[in-house]
């Protein structure tokens, strides 16, 4: 009798033991991923989403999230290993391409799938024709980055030739240009939100257009690594990638007030109304991406853009800096 005591308290002391080996074992398998984001914007809701709703967490991934005002700092970092994980431009990883990178930057992710700019003009235009922008003053974005590539090629679409048709100012800082507006610079300009809502709502200027409209799907916004990363960390990648589709399905069910209450702790400062009528606004146009795959056809789009403006090199092949893997497998 002793002895079936001893032994059940032997298995019993064994079973907890091999508990607490688990938890810890679940615990050590937690793997940190820096992400450095090109800005802070609700454009990048899915990402927010994916962070608060325990997404990643889920996946055994912490985040540790870090914005790097510019695509050059962005992807500086990325290159020299500050961050993991760039959330930027497509444009970015091309350029790195055309300089002959040893380490090729890879898109895996896709986020956003427009441009998030829209034209605001400083009066309401019910009757609004992009021919009014013809010897206007445009207030643009900074030259190489994807906004300003964008607004040039809708601009053309709509035939204004941007350096002939109109005074295009390009001078500005990205984080300056809704201040120089504000302050009286230009008949037009061209913003992301929120700050074209809180533009609307003070009586500063006006939403009459979209860019992301008029430029069509393209990877505007992504999330991409250094192949050496990828290959040393193919399983993290995957789960990170599974995250992020997670929160993309999260972010096509539900409206913009829920939304908006998810991803407000990263937006202080910013009333709800305004978070809501932004992201409301992306819904609508089709910004956010559906899910994580980067296709031919959108990639495409984006090198007739840089085309377009003349940044472009040579066309570079879709499977030559994009790796669909990941993305596939989110969606099994």
């Amino acid at each position: 009798m002793r002895r079936k005591i001893v032994m059940v308290l032997l298995a019993a002391a064994l079973t907890a033991s091999l508990v607490i080996s688990g938890c810890s074992k679940q615990g050590s398998e937690t793997t940190k991923v820096r992400i450095g984001e090109v800005t802070r914007s609700l454009f990048y809701a899915p990402q927010y989403v994916a962070i608060e709703k325990g997404f990643f967490k889920d996946e055994g991934i912490e985040i540790e999230l870090t914005t790097t005002p510019g695509g050059d700092k962005t992807m500086t970092a990325l290159l020299s290993s500050v961050v993991d994980v760039a959330l930027v431009g497509s444009e970015t990883s091309i350029y790195v391409h055309q300089q002959g990178a040893d380490d090729e930057v890879i898109n895996f992710a896709q986020l956003t799938q427009t441009d998030g700019t829209f034209l605001v003009a400083r009066q309401k235009d019910d009757s609004f024709d992009w021919s009014k922008l013809k010897g206007s003053v445009f207030l643009g974005q900074r030259v190489g980055g994807m906004p300003q590539m964008v607004g040039e090629f809708a601009l053309k679409k709509n035939n204004i030739q941007p350096h002939e048709d109109l005074e295009l100012i390009q001078n500005v800082d990205f984080g300056n240009i809704p201040a120089a507006f504000a302050s009286g610079t230009g008949d037009y300009v061209q913003l992301f939100e929120p700050t074209a809502s809180i533009f609307e709502r003070e009586g500063t200027g006006y939403v009459i257009a979209s860019f992301g409209t008029e430029s069509g799907n393209l990877p505007y916004t992504v999330f991409m690594a250094k192949e050496s990363y990828l290959k040393k960390n193919n399983a993290v990648v995957q789960s990170f990638t599974n995250a992020v589709y997670k929160a993309q399905q999260w972010v096509e069910g539900n409206d913009a007030a829920a939304i908006a209450k998810v991803v407000a702790p990263y937006f202080d400062g910013v009333d709800e109304d305004i978070m809501i009528s932004s992201i409301d606004r992306y819904k609508q146009q089709g910004s956010y991406s559906l899910d994580p795959i980067i296709d031919e056809q959108e990639w495409n789009n984006l090198l007739d853009v840089m085309e377009s403006a003349g940044e472009l090199k040579t066309r570079v092949e879709h499977n030559k800096i994009v790796n669909l893997t990941y993305a596939r497998k989110a969606l099994e």
